[in-house]
């Protein structure tokens, strides 16, 4: 990590730790996504490094670039706003739908999975098109690592590690409410909720960040 005039601090690492998982705890439409892939025991580490490396990218470009970013691309703002709303109310929609299928689809392990591509596409959407991803990771975290001149690839690892402890322990640690997720009705809910968060989300967007 250290190259240049950046240094290496552990207790800045771990404040970036204790930062980046404070920030991505809640659930939100990335959770929801590894969360339901970890019951159905589907893709579950592609999911998860491929949401722990974008947020690792967005974290690091926030680190070094946050000042940059925001002068080049004004337009970029509303465009995500957006574009990540509708596609955030495509995505509960579809959810609510599930929630009303026939059991036999609802039920772990039953029914005919999704494909790779299209469940890696979709977690890759739900991580790029979504602004408060930018705002957590780029926006916010790219903010506080100012407060510790020579030492923000310290803070930036740390914020890395905890995205990706956090992706790992959600997705392989959805395995263990497998008992409770075997039932129909359990997993409408799951489904319910997550067409809501979307659309809680999607709504926030509209209004503004």
């Amino acid at each position: 990590m250290q190259g240049g005039h950046q240094k290496l601090d552990i207790s800045v690492y771990f404040t970036g730790m204790m930062m980046g998982l404070s920030l991505i705890v809640a659930i939100g439409a990335q959770n929801a996504f590894v969360l339901r892939q970890g019951l159905r025991g589907e893709y579950v580490f592609a999911v998860c490094l491929a949401c722990a490396l974008s947020d690792a990218v967005l974290i690091v470009l926030g680190v070094t670039s946050l000042k940059q970013i925001v002068e080049l691309l004004p337009w970029l703002n509303p465009v995500m706003r957006y574009g990540g709303a509708a596609f955030l109310v495509w995505y509960g929609a579809k959810s609510l739908w599930s929630a009303f299928l026939s059991s036999g689809t609802l039920t772990v392990g039953a029914g005919s999975p999704s494909s790779f591509k299209k469940t890696l596409a979709t977690c890759l959407a739900l991580t790029w098109l979504n602004p408060h991803v930018y705002l957590d990771t780029v926006v916010l975290l790219g903010t506080i690592s100012t407060r510790f001149a020579g030492y923000q690839m310290s803070f930036a690892a740390g914020a890395t590690t905890g995205s990706f402890l956090f992706f790992f322990l959600l997705g392989y640690g959805a395995t263990q409410l497998r008992p409770i997720f075997s039932r129909p009705s359990s997993w409408r809910i799951l489904e319910m909720v997550i067409a809501f968060v979307m659309w809680l989300i999607a709504f926030n967007l509209l209004g503004g960040f």
